[in-house]
């Protein structure tokens, strides 16, 4: 039986004719230690405008009874059970189950490796929660929720509201929450196991954090963090949106084998990946800080005031990515969060725009199954650059009271884009709706490049411009850096713009200097060289990242050879006086050397990162990054060994050097068994699994494919990393059959929900053994697949065939 996916039209005439008064879930998960069972009876009250009419509720669990009105009701079929004759107030009441708890939608059941215990999680958006219980599983049907949990003695239960009542059983425990606000259906949880839990009270907040308990020595090394995080973004937000996060409780579990991070009401899930077992690199708290910013700022932009439809998802997702870099930025310690969203994120938005793959930030959506094909680099970083745009374009302090009119008008209800639009508008004294119409409905990015004739500067775009605020940036030489003179803002309206202000003996000029627009840029024919040898001499983290992105850029249009790029940044990494972007800059470096350089290339490129990178680590604060970085690039046997000396007692590394030498075909399987029992992180044999997927072995790549993709026995969190050592250069023979079973996969990709489908098909799709044929096989496979998977497949494969132009050394 399939499962329909609901469609805009559905949704609409559905919210016209119910409205949902509140859910009473009683969730049983009592037969999940020793078998996959959920069982939940979701009551549902709610009323109907034309008494007699029809409509139908979502269900995709196995329906055991149905009544409404104490009426019994047919099972149903393709997730929906008919519901007849309404009357003016209803009563549903539904029992199911649902089996599929390891590879379906909605819960997860995980056991964990370390000690055999079990973990319950649940994850809805996009509309995953009529995987579990009946409802209505639409954004603009919001209503409270009252959850009861019955679960085994031994756990604890989380749901959005906390402060459960919690009553002894037979050999069992029942959790009785309290009712939460209006919550859309997707943005409830329930999460349950024996985890640890360490609590603050903080700001008149009582936070929590949970983890499985072989992971309760790396949550308490990382609590007092968490807590200032959390305590720094409840603060900022509820000063910058004069709202306080309304409920005294907000908890963050952490759970294996989930994909990400997921923004509950009071309840964020993330993926224990993110309680690093080694000791965290600046990037990685930098990590941990913007993503913990970007599922609180959902609090406000997501639940509290929720997208009517998933037509402005994008604004949903693209909100909380660019409030959790400002929050970061004005916040906390992380003060260079915009170079590295820059580096990582904004980059690969430019790249996604400027494909087959590319779409208007803001488009229809016709129905939820296209809505999960978007969750993409266009909705999240550059969704965040433009809104990042749109707060330069108002003034941040209008941008502020336009936010705070917004959510004082709608909380605890749905809107649109208009809404936002039309209260920034207010607040402004600006008509956006031209900037609407060319920044949100047009997709594309626009290019500028500079003119100069004498002491006049033209600020030249190459096409008709979206109506932007941007800066230039003039610099002169101080011995071996540059020194900026002056930043000059200016209004872009017209495809020529004249810049006054600029001093004439400027050095160096340079577009969106402060990185305030989502625009490409490339120097003109003469300083096209300077471009590359002077971007490590710019003064700012910032400068720096903007002139790196256009030679990255450059670099994925075919402007660039590998060598000239890779040299680039190996420069400016040498130079980077940033932590926020060290880290960015070595996996450029060290991805234009395996992935974009020509074969004749590749092991130069890779030795001058190495060297780069044994230089780096004689800084201390530098040491770990560099470290990472050369077991990544090492080439040589010195390399190697020096490696492995300085390494000392941290399994990390020795994992990390282990995974080179097997790709560079070394006999590692002694070491990397003794090292697996010498590992205290319960996930260690994931880590055993990616060294025997880098050998150029048969049997080893059999082995680690048949997990990846036949029994999908690789968590999600670790799939990438997997991946990533499995298609090596190099090892183009042994790849060359797995390319075509890719391919094979394709239709069987979307299994298991909308995060699976789009770290599968990305992270799998093969890096090399393929050509320019293998791309376009791929692009035709892309039209029969499901939307998550085609937007994906093209994405990838769009990113791969740049690769391939690249590795033939021309320009």
């Amino acid at each position: 039986m399939g499962i329909r996916s609901l469609t805009r039209t559905e949704a609409e005439r559905r919210a016209a004719l119910i409205a949902v008064e509140r859910y009473d879930v009683d969730v049983d998960l009592t037969a999940l230690p020793d078998g996959p069972d959920v069982r939940s009876v979701s009551t549902v009250a709610f009323t109907c405008r034309e008494p007699g009419a029809e409509t139908f509720v979502d269900c995709a669990a196995r329906v055991l009874s149905a009544t409404l009105n104490g009426v019994e009701l047919a099972p149903g079929e393709d997730g929906r059970i008919p519901l007849h004759g309404l009357a003016a107030h209803n009563v549903l009441r539904v029992e199911s189950v649902q089996a599929d708890t390891t590879s379906g939608e909605g819960v997860h059941k995980a056991t964990d490796p370390a000690d055999g215990e079990v973990y319950m999680w649940m994850s809805f958006e996009p509309d995953e929660a009529h995987f579990v219980w009946a409802c209505f599983d639409q954004p603009d049907l919001k209503a409270p929720h009252a959850f009861t949990v019955t679960a085994p003695a031994t756990w604890t239960v989380t749901g959005n509201s906390g402060d459960a009542r919690v009553e002894e059983l037979d050999g069992a425990r029942r959790w009785t929450f309290p009712d939460t606000p209006p919550l859309s259906t997707y943005n409830t949880v329930v999460n349950a196991g024996p985890f640890h839990e360490v609590r603050r009270e903080a700001d008149g907040h009582n936070l929590g954090l949970y983890a499985r308990r072989s992971l309760a020595e790396v949550l308490e090394r990382d609590a007092d963090e968490i807590f200032t995080l959390t305590r720094q973004g409840l603060a900022f937000y509820g000063e910058a949106f004069a709202m306080p996060f309304p409920q005294r409780r907000y908890d963050q579990v952490f759970v294996p084998e989930f994909g990400g991070a997921m923004e509950n009401y009071g309840c964020v899930t993330w993926s224990d990946t993110f309680l690093q077992r080694a000791a965290p690199t600046p990037a990685e708290h930098a990590l941990l800080a913007k993503v913990l910013l970007h599922e609180m700022a959902h609090m406000w932009f997501g639940n509290i005031v929720t997208m009517r439809w998933w037509d402005d998802l994008w604004l949903n997702e693209a909100f909380a990515e660019f409030a959790c870099h400002w929050a970061a930025e004005r916040a906390t310690r992380h003060t260079d969060a915009w170079a590295s969203h820059l580096m990582i994120g904004k980059i690969r938005a430019y790249l996604a725009d400027q494909g087959p793959a590319t779409h208007p930030i803001h488009q229809p959506i016709h129905d939820v199954a296209q809505a999960a094909s978007i969750f993409d680099s266009i909705t999240y970083p550059k969704g965040a650059s433009v809104l990042q745009q749109l707060k330069t374009y108002v003034g941040e302090e209008q941008f502020r009271a336009g936010m705070a009119g917004y959510f004082a008008r709608h909380a605890w209800g749905n809107t649109a884009l208009q809404d936002l639009i039309d209260s920034l508008s207010e607040a402004s004294g600006r008509d956006l709706d031209t900037w609407r119409t060319a920044w949100l409905e047009t997709a594309g990015t626009d290019r500028f490049t500079l003119e100069r004739d004498g002491d006049s500067v033209t600020l030249v775009a190459a096409a008709s411009p979206r109506p932007q605020v941007l800066a230039v940036g003039a610099y002169a030489r101080n011995g071996d850096v540059l020194e900026r003179r002056a930043l000059v803002r200016v209004e872009v309206t017209e495809p020529r713009t004249a810049i006054t202000g600029l001093p004439p003996a400027a050095d160096v000029l340079l577009i969106n200097d402060d990185d305030l627009t989502f625009a490409t840029t490339r120097p003109d024919p003469t300083t096209r060289d300077a471009l590359f040898r002077t971007a490590a001499q710019l003064p700012t983290a910032i400068s720096r990242g903007v002139a790196a992105a256009t030679v990255w850029d450059m670099l994925t249009t075919g402007e660039a050879t590998a060598a000239e790029a890779g040299r680039c940044l190996t420069s400016v990494l040498t130079a980077e006086t940033s932590d926020a972007v060290i880290e960015p800059y070595l996996t450029l470096a060290a991805n234009i050397a395996e992935l974009w350089a020509p074969p004749a290339d590749r092991v130069a490129l890779s030795a001058e990162v190495a060297a780069a990178c044994r230089n780096l680590a004689a800084d201390p604060g530098r040491r770990q990054v560099a470290l990472r970085g050369l077991a990544r690039t090492a080439t040589t046997a010195d390399d190697l060994g020096w490696l492995r000396q300085q390494a000392g007692d941290d399994v990390d590394l020795h994992w990390r050097a282990l995974i080179r030498e097997a790709e560079l075909g070394g006999d590692i399987a002694a070491e990397s068994d003794l090292l697996l029992t010498r590992d205290p992180d319960p996930d260690a044999w994931l880590r055993a699994l990616t060294v025997r997927a880098a050998l150029p072995d048969a049997a080893r790549k059999a082995e680690v494919w048949q997990q990846l993709v036949g029994t999908r026995t690789i968590p999600i969190n670790s799939v990438g990393l997997v991946a990533a050592a499995f298609w090596r250069p190099g090892q183009d023979e042994l790849l060359a059959p797995y390319a075509e079973r890719y391919l094979e996969a394709v239709p069987k990709l979307h299994q298991g929900g909308m995060i699976l489908a789009m770290s599968y098909t990305q992270r799998l799709f093969p890096l090399h053994a393929i050509d320019a044929t293998y791309i376009e096989r791929a692009r035709q496979a892309s039209q029969e697949a499901v939307p998550v998977v085609r937007t994906t497949l093209l994405e990838r494969s769009d990113e791969v065939s740049r690769m391939l132009r690249a590795r033939g050394g021309s320009v």
